[in-house]
């Protein structure tokens, strides 16, 4: 294949395009599992992008020159990492909650509810009047406006959406107000004297990485890190609820720690630990963790130098900044399950979910 989605992306960082020529990419073309997005290709972007940054920063540490080969087949598999785990020689249960799924509704539209959480399942619920049973939710669901559900479930402080399609996003207000913006975002906070890399043998090693994300996204980053030698500890609490499988695939590597930040003592530990550390990596809806002291600015102050990155499913600008948001959901209203319900029709009918997380996992 081209390296035209590595050049894309190096551009994206502000690194020299060009440099996507030090890349070797084998394996193929997509479409490697049945969809119609390039996901192959740009899953092995990603992972290119990664290994030249971890081979630059070995080279100026060390002087050591390493070569970044990636193979598309086995980097779309890595967009599907959780799927072939095994605990004690077994595959790990991936299985969802059975009222969780896309639901027809009135007038030929479609409604997706998130309910792996069990907050957001007891949301819809309560929205649909109905209780934890399949049947139930899908006739309700089809007495609903799927605009209407939605709205209504987001107001309840659930998660799901209007199934969209393409066309329909891009008149959205909120593509519009993200629809200028780069993938990424590289913000200077705070001024702080330059720091030379810890000793080791891996390029990261001794680096401090706080990790307060959850699901996949936010810890795949995390367990990237953790990967190229970082020192990890993901910063989870007792009351929040996680998803075994995911916990398993994205945890390889770190540490984890019990913090409930509703708790004083507890908040004030979490900012003992960020003045030791190096990297806060975060995936809360914008302005959550500001409003427990724990923002870009005021870290910046408390650790100067500390790389604060943030995550979240819809952008920190326009209508949904806020919005609850996971990789089904976004497919859902931007038209990617349209789109692929389209090309590639599963066994039930409407619109379908591409086969692996590469929102996540990109």
């Amino acid at each position: 294949m081209t390296n035209e989605a590595l050049r894309t992306i190096l551009g994206i960082a502000g690194w020299d395009a060009d440099r996507a020529h030090a890349v070797e990419i084998t394996g193929g073309t997509d479409p490697i599992l049945p969809t119609p997005f390039r996901i192959g290709e740009t899953g092995a972007a990603a992972l290119a992008a990664v290994g030249l940054a971890a081979s630059d920063l070995w080279e100026l540490s060390t002087g050591r020159h390493q070569e970044v080969a990636v193979d598309i087949r086995q980097a779309t598999a890595s967009l599907r990492s959780g799927h072939y785990m095994t605990l004690d020689g077994k595959p790990v249960p991936t299985d969802r909650n059975t009222v969780m799924g896309v639901y027809p509704a009135r007038n030929g539209r479609w409604s997706y509810l998130h309910c792996n959480f069990p907050n957001h399942r007891e949301a819809a619920l309560k929205v649909l009047g109905v209780p934890e049973d399949r049947e139930a939710v899908r006739k309700a669901v089809a007495g609903w406006d799927a605009l209407e559900l939605e709205e209504a479930i987001i107001a309840a402080r659930g998660a799901g959406g209007m199934v969209r399609t393409m066309e329909e996003w891009a008149t959205h207000p909120q593509a519009a107000a993200i629809a200028s913006l780069p993938l990424m975002e590289i913000v200077k906070i705070g001024a702080s004297k330059p720091e030379p890399l810890p000793a080791g043998d891996r390029p990261l090693s001794g680096v401090r990485v706080l990790d307060l994300t959850r699901v996949l996204a936010g810890p795949t980053c995390a367990r990237t890190l953790a990967e190229h030698g970082a020192d990890v500890v993901k910063i989870t609490a007792a009351h929040l609820p996680n998803i075994g499988y995911q916990e398993y695939d994205t945890g390889h590597g770190k540490l984890s720690a019990n913090l409930d930040l509703r708790q004083a003592k507890d908040l004030e530990a979490l900012r003992g630990l960020v003045r030791e550390g190096d990297v806060f990596s975060q995936g809360y809806r914008p302005g959550t963790l500001g409003d427990r002291g724990l923002s870009p600015e005021v870290l910046a102050q408390l650790r100067p130098g500390i790389v604060y990155v943030s995550l979240c499913a819809f952008g920190h600008v326009g209508p949904w900044a806020s919005r609850r948001g996971f990789d089904t959901v976004v497919q859902t209203v931007s038209g990617i399950t349209s789109r692929q319900g389209e090309l590639f029709p599963g066994a039930e009918p409407g619109p379908q979910f591409y086969p692996m997380s590469a929102i996540d996992y990109l």
